[in-house]
């Protein structure tokens, strides 16, 4: 059965005192004007909220706000007063607004009221919080990332636009993540959209119950097998990856906020075998879009603890900006607050260089495509498809970033998807498929092992293309046996 939500989620009143600046003073050392409160934050519901002013002389409030905003007076004479401002209208905007008051006096002084008013866009979904449970959570992050070997990604399917079938993969069973268990594989990563296609509700962020039923039924399936999962808010239609900027950030936070509430009480009875994952490969280049982005992983952080039971416990993967490493190192320079100790863990993913590992079909103005990688790989036969950069030593100088910023200072890294993948059945064979499968089978070998070697934690990429989920057979023994070796 359904459940019905309140519209009116509860929010703080954040009431900020800044220092005032000097005030304006004649040789007579007339008497300064004060306010005492020089920012007023209104939930989006609103209310009233009073601020006094204190002046031995008559004074005046310009641009008393806008058309959600009400004063009970814009003037008045000396001494000291207590000015009502009631906000008129709910922000259901999702962007912050604001206005700002300007208080002048006749003796040559002002001062700046700044009135601004939350967004509020859904309901509150965390309905029946309980109290944390350490039961089955004693691990930390750097204790539960030891305990990782090798990871598989489970891609192109609950993520898939469509459903579950969506984009060709047949659904999963307990079988097939036995299946990828026998294969050496302790970890699974379960890309997953929540707001593309599985809202009951989309005007309230309401997931379909049964869509959450059947993501935890799945999620079961790896716990009961003794495997680690990894779940996250996939790309699912660029609602939060597409839109790292100061005009969305109201409306984005309001979703992650509404979305892991949801999912993170659903799932709140899982051990520590089960981590949350914020995001996917978030689209952020630059210090200040990376600034907005922690704002995203801050509101996912706090929603999930915010359920309490073993959420209060659970290890959290944030991802570095648009999962690259190298913009990682340089603009993630602090992890959000968490309540939680030593319990996160940071994302990034690796397909260097693209014109090799990822398939580009036909020749970019920016690069050709490669067939041949690493030493001993290239081809006298097709010399110009070889690799000209992004061979070892940009591995081992990419690899090195991610081990001295976070997992020599404690925090574990998560390779959350690598991998690159053969032609042979493409419309662009190499004339040289014995050096291209085996440049292949270098590649992953040689990615595999380095994370392994600077602590990172593995997960290959594979949407259906190694192992037959069908059938429960492999289908590329090569691409299995090069991560096995790199891993070991």
């Amino acid at each position: 059965m359904k459940k019905t939500f309140s519209l009116k989620p509860v929010l703080l009143i954040t009431v900020v005192l800044i220092s005032f600046f000097s005030c304006k003073k004649t040789n007579n050392a007339t008497p300064e004007l004060t306010v005492n409160q020089t920012v007023l934050t209104f939930t989006p519901e609103g209310g009233t909220q009073d601020f006094s002013i204190s002046c031995n002389a008559t004074w005046n409030i310009v641009n008393p706000g806008s058309a959600w905003l009400q004063l009970s007076a814009t003037s008045g004479n000396s001494g000291s007063i207590v000015i009502h401002i009631k906000t008129l209208s709910e922000n259901g905007t999702g962007s912050t607004r604001s206005s700002s008051l300007t208080i002048n006096s006749s003796n040559g002084q002002a001062r700046t009221l700044k009135v601004s008013q939350t967004s509020n866009l859904f309901p509150n979904y965390n309905t029946s919080p309980i109290a944390p449970d350490a039961t089955g959570m004693s691990s930390n992050a750097v204790q539960l990332a030891a305990k990782i070997k090798l990871g598989w990604n489970i891609g192109n399917t609950l993520e898939a636009s469509g459903g579950e079938t969506g984009w060709g993969n047949p659904l999963i069973t307990e079988d097939y993540i036995k299946f990828v268990k026998q294969q050496g594989f302790n970890a699974i990563r379960l890309p997953c959209a929540w707001n593309m296609g599985h809202l009951s509700n989309p005007a309230t962020a309401q997931i379909d119950p049964n869509w959450i039923k059947r993501v935890k039924e799945v999620v079961g399936y790896c716990v009961n097998n003794d495997m680690y999962v990894l779940l996250n808010i996939h790309w699912d239609g660029g609602w939060l990856e597409n839109n790292i900027t100061q005009a969305k950030q109201d409306s984005v936070n309001a979703k992650q906020k509404a979305l892991w509430e949801q999912i993170a009480t659903a799932m709140r009875d899982f051990d520590e075998h089960l981590m949350f994952a914020s995001a996917n490969e978030p689209a952020a280049d630059d210090a200040a879009s990376t600034a907005i982005l922690s704002t995203y992983h801050q509101t996912f952080i706090n929603a999930v603890r915010s359920t309490g039971g073993k959420n209060a416990y659970r290890v959290l993967v944030l991802q570095g900006p648009s999962t690259n490493m190298e913009k990682t190192s340089d603009f993630m320079t602090t992890l959000p607050q968490d309540q939680a100790r030593a319990k996160l863990m940071v994302e990034v993913h690796y397909y260097s260089p693209f014109q090799f590992c990822c398939l580009l079909d036909n020749d970019a103005s920016w690069g050709k495509m490669f067939y041949y990688w690493g030493t001993g790989h290239h081809s006298a036969i097709e010399p110009e498809r070889n690799a000209t950069w992004g061979e070892e030593a940009d591995v081992d100088a990419s690899f090195s970033l991610m081990k001295t910023k976070f997992i020599d200072k404690g925090t574990p890294v998560l390779l959350g998807e690598y991998g690159a993948y053969r032609r042979d059945n493409t419309a662009h064979v190499p004339l040289d498929l014995p050096t291209h499968e085996s440049s292949v089978d270098y590649w992953i070998t040689y990615v595999t092992k380095q994370a392994k070697t600077t602590g990172m934690l593995p997960f290959f990429w594979d949407t259906g293309g190694a192992l037959d989920r069908r059938n429960y057979t492999v289908k590329d023994q090569r691409t299995i046996t090069a991560i096995k070796q790199g891993g070991n």
